[in-house]
């Protein structure tokens, strides 16, 4: 019906037709209607439907004017849409950390920075990053765009994937993540450190985590996490199992670490005075071995931002600033160049796989970026 006039419609060649007949609806004027319509199926049907002229199928009187319509485009969603539904299908799959962090940094530069939102502004969508990012950025959003697209077109939601291969096409220099930005403190600094923490008037409450991590070559991550069912009541052991974690709704323990799903630290007399020293009376299990302030978990990253920050600042100035992640490399760099002497008297270095079982890391990683680069090469007498 149109205006109150029977009208009809029909299909041909992939277009939608319109024919007005001007005929009131009226039992009598549908069975017209109805001859029309079946008039029009026999023409098409006998190949002698002529789309160009349809003033046969017009009844006297009625509007002449019959316009072909084709089907509107269908609209497809855009890279926010595509991204919050990949997201969804991926977060069960995904650790607390890396939705709140590599998730929620795709999202953020979708919705607030990316010149469109269109899968078909690909191209200018990557002419963007490339002048506005890192190179390693650049790549690893363009990576996870394509990803997210893969996905779209996997469950129908788009026709293809327009970042396929462009993350290929940006050169990144070689970089450091943080297990291999290695710059360690020089014992005494670390001592340093620790002692300024111990005397400083706001941030002392974390001096023992500090300490803490200097002596284990722990990750952070993995002593805020630590409870004191963790460590064994006569001091021996640590056993590292869970860490905490920055999740879409804040700090998280998980079970389980980085490389692996625990790891067990031989506790020598200086760490087991530490770690008496702090317990407190009638500890439970449950108990964190490190609180924050208020008693919930560190917050490795704002302690980073703030009160490791403001205690180097206090030190010597000619003291170059590192993060606190450097506390592991000290260790660990440590570990590999400070002899041990034996019960029997012998001198005795560890090996880089006994201090790679010792932090949670792999051979491979302590012999290319710490063994290889410590050790002089020499040439003996021969």
């Amino acid at each position: 019906m149109s205006n109150g006039r029977i009208q009809l419609r029909f299909h041909f060649a992939g277009k939608r037709y319109y024919i007005s007949t001007g005929y009131p609806d009226t039992p009598h004027h549908q069975k017209l209607a109805q001859l029309k319509a079946s008039e029009i199926e026999k023409d098409i049907l006998y190949e002698r439907f002529d789309p160009k002229d349809l003033s046969k199928y017009t009844p006297e009187g009625a509007p002449r004017k019959v316009t072909p319509v084709t089907p509107p485009k269908k609209v497809q969603p855009n890279l926010s849409e595509l991204w919050e539904k990949y997201t969804e299908f991926q977060r069960p799959n995904l650790s607390p950390s890396t939705l709140a962090k590599d998730y929620k940094r795709v999202e953020r530069c979708i919705n607030l920075h990316l010149p469109s939102k269109s899968v078909d502004d690909a191209i200018a969508i990557r002419d963007w990053l490339v002048k506005n990012k890192p190179p390693n950025s650049a790549k690893r959003m363009l990576t996870e765009l394509s990803a997210c697209c893969k996905w779209s077109v996997k469950s129908k939601l788009i026709t293809e994937n327009p970042f396929t291969d462009m993350a290929g096409d940006i050169r990144v220099p070689r970089g450091q993540s943080e297990d291999t930005d290695i710059d360690p403190f020089s014992l005494e600094e670390r001592d340093k450190i620790i002692e300024t923490f111990k005397n400083d008037r706001y941030y002392k409450h974390y001096a023992a985590f500090i300490e803490f991590l200097f002596m284990t070559g722990c990750r952070p991550s993995e002593a805020v996490g630590l409870q004191w069912r963790h460590i064994a009541n006569d001091f021996k052991t640590v056993r590292f199992e869970q860490a905490v974690v920055v999740s879409e709704n804040g700090l998280v323990c998980k079970q389980g670490l980085k490389t692996q799903r625990r790891r067990q630290f031989p506790v020598n007399p200086k760490l087991a005075a530490l770690l008496q020293s702090i317990k407190p009376e009638g500890a439970t299990d449950d108990m964190k071995v490190f609180p924050a302030p208020k008693g919930g978990w560190i917050h490795a990253d704002n302690l980073t931002n703030r009160g490791w920050r403001a205690v180097l600042e206090k030190l010597d100035s000619k003291m170059e600033y590192r993060k606190l992640y450097q506390t592991r490399h000290t260790f660990i760099t440590a570990a590999l160049e400070t002899p041990i002497t034996m019960p029997d008297g012998t001198i005795k270095m560890l090996d880089a796989k006994d201090v790679a079982k010792l932090v949670g890391t792999s051979a491979k990683m302590i012999y290319e970026h710490y063994a290889g680069a410590m050790k002089k090469l020499f040439v003996p007498e021969f």
